[in-house]
Parts: structure tokens; C-alpha cells; sequence
């Protein structure tokens, strides 16, 4: 038996019999929780052991230490970059993206290999100083692995598009201990707010899984060593007033410098594309030995910076220090980002929110004689704050700091503070991070029929999945002539919309592919354009419904129509048949049941 024919038709009839699919899928997602939990573990293991191996030896080199810091971020670029263009073009740039277009655009479908070369790179990338983090590409690598096994066990497409979320959930369980916010994530950034009790069950099983699995090799702690202070209501919370616009305006600023210089790199052709993450570790080098040196030995422009942070969630870093930090990280981690290394943004979003509500906190400390406790209080405000600005899932803001600190107190000023942050962003930029990443990457999700639910790809325009480039006949042309030069592309249909010349897409009529043969035998050698002069023409425009057009054929009583603008009936754009509709009608509305 081979490993591709391997599928849950193969097992032992005792078993496909004992469990009925929703069984099997339930099993499936405690294996995906535990597996993600140990891959989510590896990984954190693997940079975190690394990096801090790395950067110590770079630290006790003496003269060398500067050169080394500044060349080891350029390096590991290098590497990435040539691994990305030749081995695995996937392991780009944060995961998330690409997570969300496979479960969307492939109902799931994620190759394991991906996530095989996602850890290596992603590792390579990060453990070697890049200002990325490890969240994103955790989402993404446990995806793939969910995803695996759902197609592995022989589920139904349906089946194996819901591992995805599974999966998803469990890396973000893995990644940050916080098992609530990350089912809460699933649901605002995969989902889009789409609430489906099918798939909460799974999600939730998965990550209580996932996160058991992590807290019982890295022990019972908080994603975030944050002072566990309670705090009294008082009216130093009202720096939430502050602190939200502040993180509203400069996570937007952040969103739209990453685009900008994303889409400069990416039509920057003189420069070969696997150099350009070395070029963007080279400026993390640089920025990060400059901050280094100015702030007398915090390197939390490197890597996923968790030292700092937690530093500035305790309170234990002044103003001018956060300041350095907070510019140092923002423009190394946009430019990173950019250069298309291999990474997330979920830790430098985290990082820099810190940092911001840091230096409130710091400064009220020092101006107004407040507790240092204020300051730490304040880094979390701003991490939330700062999170919801530029993830853009409110919800999942207030629970991750919740989770990750186990603080309740602050909950009240963290709430308003993020959704300031959020209503500011989303009015200044209306597409969230992630899918902004995907359009620019020619990828428009609300296009896909999978995006808009079940109930929904019916009211979806026809466009969505009429056949643009159609095979046509041609008007100048005789039956013979016509049927011959299909003969010759090799594909023949049932019906082809008939354009004027060969030359033209001018559309005069449809003709059936018998009708060819019928007027052939009858010896008719006429052209097509005079024998359907006068044909009356069922056409179907771009923007009319699915189930619009679905009305039309059967009304009509036709299996295929010709699509044409609204504005010039006889301009052809594509056609549509019934087996189109049909076709996806069994994608979106089958059952779950195994194939």
C-alpha cells in the first residue's frame, strides 16, 4: 500500500465501524491538540535555545561583538531568502496569510512539507536575530499539521477544511498559554466573526489539549512574567484616554509603512528576490547594535525580544530606554517584514504595545510620584491597546493580556483603551493587516465563494465562477471549419459562444457542438455568421447572481449561457453552465461524511 492510497477506507472494518465520522473528527482534534502542543513547543524551544546561545557567544566576542550582531540577522537573511526561492516559497513572510487562503481557497488542504520547511526557515529566521516572532508561523506549521491529518483519516473536504481552525487554534494555544483567547482568535481573524457551534467543539478540545501539552514541558506560567499585582480603580487609569489613540495612530502608521515597503520590495526587480531578506536582516543588524549601544545593553530589537518586554511589563525600564526600544523595533520589524524573511508580527506587535504603554507609565512615574506598579500596568494597556489596533481582534486584545498576565484589575481601562485603538485604526484603514498582506499578494478573500459561508455563495456574483477564457467558435467560419480547429485544441464542449471573426470577440450567438456535426452531415458549408443571423441570444451579465443565473437556464431551459457586459451586450466575457453551479453547490453544501 503506498502512503498516498493510505485513507480511513483502508482500516479495519472494527474500526470505521465502531466510530461514525463526528467521532473520528472529535478523536482527530485531540490528536491535532496534542501534536500541535509538541510542535509549538519544539519551535519556542528551538529559537528561544538558539538565540540566546547565539547572542551570548556574540556578547563575549569583545571588539567582535558588534560585527557579529550586526552580520548575524544579514546571514541568516541570506539563507532564508535562497531556501524561500528554491525550496519553499510558502515559508514567507508570517503564516497567518497563507493559512487563511489555504482554508479558504483549498478547503484546507496544506502540504505537510510546508510545514516542514516553515519550522526550519522560520527558526533560521528568527533564532538568528530577525525582528519577527514565532506566533504566526506556529498558526501556520499546526495548520498544516491538523490539516494532515484530516486528509490522512480519510475525512470529507468539509472535514478537512474544519481542521484548519483546529489547528490554528492550537498553535496560538501552544505559542502563548492562553487557550480562550485563542479560540476567541480563530473566530475574529479566520472566521471573520462568523460564529459556527460546529466548530467551536473541535477548537475548543484542540487547544485544552494544546495548551496541557505546553504547560506540562514548560510548567504552569503566564505567556508573560507580568507583575500580578491588583490594582484599585484609581484616576491614573484614565492614561487609557491617551494610550488608545496613541496605539490607534501608530499601529496604523506601522500597517501602512509595512505595506508600503513590502510592495516597493516586491517591484523591485533589479534586486534578485532571495537577496532581499538579507538586506532587510542587514538594516535589523544595524538598527539593533545602534539601540544596543545607545541603552547599555538591551538587545530587544533582536528576535522576538520577550527579555524587554517582560522587563517593561514589570516596570523596570525608564522612559528614554522604552523610547529606543519602541523606535529601534518598529522600523526593523517593518522593514524585515517587508524584505519577505520568514517570520510573524504577532511578537513585535506585542513587543512595541509594551514598549508605548511603557513610556506612559514611566513618565507619569516620574512626573507624578506614582508607584512603579503604574508603569507596568500602563505596558499592558498598551500592549492590548496596540494588538487591537493592528491584528484588529478586539475581543482577543483583552482576553491574550488577561490570559497571559492572569490580571484581571486593569480589565475595565483595557477594554476602553483597545477600543479606541480599534475604532481609530479601522477608520483610518478599512482592510486588517492580514488581508491587506493577501491583496497584495493577488489574493482577494471576499472573492472566494468559501469566504462567504454556506447560506450565503448563492447571492455571490456569477463572476465568481464562470469560465473566463471559453473556448468560442468563429462567424467567418464554416461548421467543418469550426469543428476542425476544435479538434485541434482538443478541447470540446457541449456548446461554444459563437464571436464574429477569429479576430474579434464580438459575440453573434451560441452553437451546440451536435449542431456543428448535424450541419456538416447535411452538407451545409455556409458560415456560421449567416446561419444564426437573427438568433435570439440568452446571455447572463458578470454581476447577476449565481442563483440569478441559475434561474435563467433552467427557465430557459439551456445547460449554458454566454457572459457578457452589462454596458455591451455583444462584448463576450466568459460562460457559465449548470454543471458550474452544480459543481459548486456539492463544494460549498456537501455533507461531511468521509468520501
Amino acid at each position: 500500500m503506498t502512503r498516498e492510497s493510505f485513507s480511513l477506507n483502508n482500516l479495519p472494518d472494527w474500526m470505521r465501524g465502531r466510530f461514525d465520522d463526528g467521532q473520528r473528527f472529535l478523536m482527530l482534534c485531540i490528536c491535532a491538540g496534542v501534536l500541535c502542543g509538541l510542535v509549538g513547543v519544539s519551535f519556542h524551544l528551538a529559537i528561544t535555545k538558539l538565540f540566546n546561545g547565539l547572542f551570548g557567544f556574540y556578547q563575549e566576542l569583545g571588539v567582535w561583538a558588534i560585527p557579529a550582531m550586526v552580520f548575524s540577522p544579514a546571514l541568516a537573511g541570506l539563507i532564508v531568502g535562497l531556501m524561500i526561492r528554491y525550496i519553499s516559497p510558502t515559508a514567507a513572510g508570517s503564516g497567518i496569510p497563507q493559512t487563511k487562503a489555504a482554508y479558504h481557497q483549498k478547503f484546507g488542504v496544506i502540504k505537510t512539507t510546508e510545514a516542514f520547511w516553515r519550522f526550519i526557515i522560520g527558526t533560521i529566521s528568527v533564532a538568528f536575530g530577525n525582528s519577527l516572532g514565532r506566533e504566526g508561523p506556529t498558526v501556520h506549521i499546526c495548520s498544516a499539521v491538523s490539516s494532515k491529518l484530516g486528509r490522512l483519516f480519510g475525512l470529507g473536504k468539509l472535514r478537512v477544511q474544519a481542521m484548519i481552525p483546529v489547528g490554528m487554534g492550537a498553535g496560538i494555544s501552544a505559542a502563548f498559554n492562553a487557550p480562550i483567547a485563542a479560540i476567541t482568535f480563530v473566530f475574529e481573524e479566520l472566521f471573520d466573526n462568523n460564529f459556527s457551534s460546529k466548530a467551536l467543539g473541535g477548537i475548543l478540545i484542540a487547544v485544552v489539549v494544546a495548551a496541557v501539552v505546553e504547560r506540562s514541558i514548560l510548567g504552569e506560567h503566564s505567556a508573560l512574567y507580568a507583575t500580578r499585582e491588583t490594582f484599585e480603580t484609581s484616576t491614573w487609569m484614565l492614561v487609557c484616554l491617551l494610550i488608545g489613540p496613541a496605539a490607534g495612530l501608530l499601529g496604523h502608521a506601522f500597517t501602512t509603512l509595512l505595506l508600503f515597503l513590502r510592495g516597493h520590495f516586491m517591484q523591485w526587480q533589479r534586486f534578485p528576490s532571495w537577496a532581499k531578506p538579507a538586506l532587510g536582516g542587514l538594516s535589523v543588524g544595524l538598527i539593533g547594535v545602534t539601540v544596543w549601544q545607545f541603552s547599555e545593553g538591551h538587545h530587544g530589537v533582536f528576535s522576538i525580544g520577550y527579555q524587554d518586554l517582560n522587563s517593561a511589563l514589570n516596570g523596570q525600564l525608564i522612559w528614554q530606554v522604552l523610547l529606543l526600544l519602541f523606535i529601534g523595533k518598529f522600523l526593523a520589524t517593518v522593514i524585515c517584514y517587508a524584505s519577505g524573511a520568514s517570520g510573524g508580527i504577532f511578537a513585535p506587535v506585542l513587543f512595541l504595545g509594551s514598549m508605548l504603554g511603557g513610556i506612559f507609565g514611566a513618565l507619569m512615574v516620574q512626573f507624578l510620584n506614582l508607584d512603579h506598579s503604574v508603569a507596568a500596568a500602563c505596558a499592558l494597556l498598551g500592549t492590548g491597546a496596540f494588538f487591537a489596533a493592528v491584528i484588529r481582534c478586539p475581543l482577543t486584545s483583552v482576553l491574550i493580556i488577561f490570559e497571559m498576565t492572569h490580571n484581571y484589575s486593569l480589565i475595565l481601562p483595557l477594554m476602553i483603551g483597545n477600543f479606541l485603538a480599534y475604532i481609530i485604526s479601522v477608520k483610518l484603514r478599512q482592510i486588517p493587516i492580514y488581508d491587506a498582506l493577501l491583496l497584495q499578494d493577488g489574493i482577494s478573500l471576499k472573492k472566494l465563494p468559501a469566504y462567504q459561508g454556506q447560506q450565503d455563495w448563492r447571492n455571490l456574483p456569477i463572476s465568481t465562477i464562470m469560465t473566463h477564457d471559453c473556448r468560442t467558435a468563429a462567424g467567418d467560419l464554416n461548421a467543418q471549419e469550426n469543428l476542425d480547429a476544435i479538434k485541434e485544441s482538443a478541447y470540446t464542449h457541449h456548446g461554444y459562444p459563437v464571436i464574429e471573426a477569429t479576430n474579434s470577440q464580438a459575440l453573434i450567438g451560441m452553437v451546440m457542438h451536435h449542431e456543428l456535426e448535424e450541419l456538416i452531415a447535411a452538407g451545409n458549408d455556409a458560415p456560421l455568421s449567416e446561419i444564426l443571423a437573427g438568433q435570439k441570444i440568452i446571455s447572463i451579465n458578470p454581476d447577476d447572481s449565481i442563483r440569478g443565473a441559475a434561474n435563467t437556464l433552467v427557465v430557459k431551459d439551456v445547460l449554458q449561457a454566454p457572459v457578457v457586459s452589462r454596458k455591451d451586450p455583444r462584448k463576450l466575457l466568459g460562460i457559465v453552465t449548470l454543471h458550474d453551479i452544480a459543481r459548486q453547490q456539492n463544494a460549498i453544501e456537501e455533507t461531511m461524511e468521509r468520501e
